[in-house]
């Protein structure tokens, strides 16, 4: 026979009412009923019929997910798993649960949205990236449903909570790191222009470039794109008919390991011929030979804030949009030369 909400209630010697006010962590109750309802419920192996409870409170205690891609790939990159795991302490803290999109396309995915929304399947959505021209965001505005952002948005961020770091700062510091170590031919790898993100670490390293009086060579600006679909035979045969960069800037850890491979392919040594600063500092950079110096975003804060507001606006609809940044600094490690003399000057 099922356990039901009455057992609990004799077992922890309260009410019925006061079970139900305990599963759905009301602040009234005190903390030493809540502790005892719980403990009954563990005792008794009873759990909560949150999908009925939803009808009645209109709440499934549900964080929604949103990838910016299907989701095989997208949890390929290590940043993901580890911004998840922000957002889910945060969940389990709050008694939430989590329903992550699986959608292969963007129209797949945009119509998990809707049904989402429209099924009232979660409370609020956060969304793992920020797009130039993303109709998802601008329907989660059209529907005032409750959202928040990893990543700063292209239009509207004046309507939106989003969390982000200063990326245009950040990559107008490693630039200059570059520059003040004696580098002039610095390339910058990982331009997207549908990522607002990399279109940020694009200006910073203009910026860099430009205060210190240093021509933007166009083959020095490689696209992200590019670098992914070509074979390595392509892009050996690309740096063979170019002159190559002294140092590079790169978006992403995995753009900088892929290049890594490639140099010690064409003998080019890292750090004595090339170069490399990249972002994310996921674990592996400290496993590479040579480690990879890499920018730390603090990946699992920005899922951790990320979460933080989502439940602020779901508890406090009337809460004013947020920006939140968090912070980012270099981890220098073995894939910088010293200072350096370039040959041309």
């Amino acid at each position: 026979m099922a356990v039901t909400i009455k057992d609990v209630a004799r077992v922890a010697q309260v009410s019925p009412s006061t079970v139900s006010r305990v599963i759905a962590d009301n602040p009234r109750i005190s903390e030493e009923t809540k502790r005892r309802v719980r403990e009954a419920m563990d005792e008794l192996g009873y759990h909560p019929n949150f999908q009925a409870r939803s009808l009645v409170v209109k709440s499934t205690k549900t964080i929604g997910i949103i990838m910016p891609n299907s989701a095989t790939q997208v949890l390929e990159n290590p940043f993901f798993p580890e911004v998840l795991r922000g957002i889910s302490l945060i969940a389990r803290e709050n008694r939430f649960g989590i329903y992550l999109s699986t959608g292969a396309t963007q129209e797949e995915i945009f119509e998990e949205v809707i049904q989402m929304v429209q099924g009232r399947r979660v409370d609020g959505i956060i969304l793992l990236y920020s797009k130039t021209d993303d109709k998802i965001m601008k329907y989660l505005l059209d529907e005032d449903f409750p959202f928040t952002v990893i990543g700063r948005p292209f239009h509207n961020a004046e309507r939106i909570t989003y969390v982000d770091n200063d990326n245009i700062y950040a990559t107008k510091q490693v630039t200059k790191y570059l520059i003040d170590k004696g580098y002039k031919k610095i390339a910058f790898i990982g331009v997207n222009t549908e990522d607002v993100f990399t279109i940020d670490r694009m200006e910073g390293y203009k910026q860099a470039m430009e205060e210190a009086g240093i021509p933007i060579k166009e083959d020095y600006v490689i696209h992200e794109k590019w670098l992914k679909e070509n074979e390595k035979e392509a892009i050996i045969d690309y740096f063979f008919s170019k002159e190559l960069p002294t140092a590079i800037v790169l978006t992403d850890d995995f753009l900088a390991i892929k290049l890594m491979s490639i140099a010690e392919d064409l003998s080019i040594r890292v750090p004595e011929d090339i170069s490399l600063v990249s972002f994310n500092n996921i674990m592996l950079c400290q496993y590479m030979r040579p480690p990879l110096s890499s920018v730390d975003i603090n990946i699992f804060q920005l899922g951790l804030e990320a979460a933080n507001c989502l439940l602020d606006k779901i508890n406090h609809p009337e809460t004013l949009p947020k920006r939140i940044t968090i912070p980012a600094k270099m981890i220098e490690r073995k894939t910088c030369a010293k200072i350096i003399k370039e040959q041309n000057e």
